[in-house]
């Protein structure tokens, strides 16, 4: 065992002592751990750590954007005049998330139940 990882445990032990962890949000709640099994072993600390401040993958940052771009394109009316704009836009992320290797299903799927529901209502 390394020194540095020696002198946590001794810090953790002590503060575990002294009751420093006792009141802590979520004490006695299992915890929430993430599936990073996909990411390779010398890449989940800097994941974890840009997942943590609010950043995100490119590829997830474009399914965000074309998922919030399909719920727009859904809003507008046929004849708005900024649809085209948007439409591109899509498309063009589409096709990015297709060549990172990512399946752009999740857009066809919300975009035909949304139809669905607009021609015949809520079943």
């Amino acid at each position: 065992m390394w020194l540095i990882d020696q002198l946590v445990e001794q810090h953790i032990t002590e503060a575990q002592k002294n009751g420093e962890f006792d009141n802590l949000p979520g004490n006695g709640k299992k915890l929430q751990l993430d599936d990073d099994s996909h990411v390779p072993a010398e890449l989940r600390a800097a994941y974890r750590l840009l997942k943590n401040s609010g950043y995100l993958p490119p590829e997830l940052e474009m399914r965000r954007e074309a998922i919030e771009l399909n719920e727009l394109l859904a809003g507008l009316e046929p004849e708005d005049a900024t649809r085209d704009h948007y439409a591109r836009r899509l498309a063009l992320l589409e096709s990015k998330l297709r060549q990172a290797g990512m399946d752009t299903g999740f857009l066809r799927k919300e975009y035909g139940e949304r139809l669905q529901q607009r021609l015949f209502g809520d079943k």
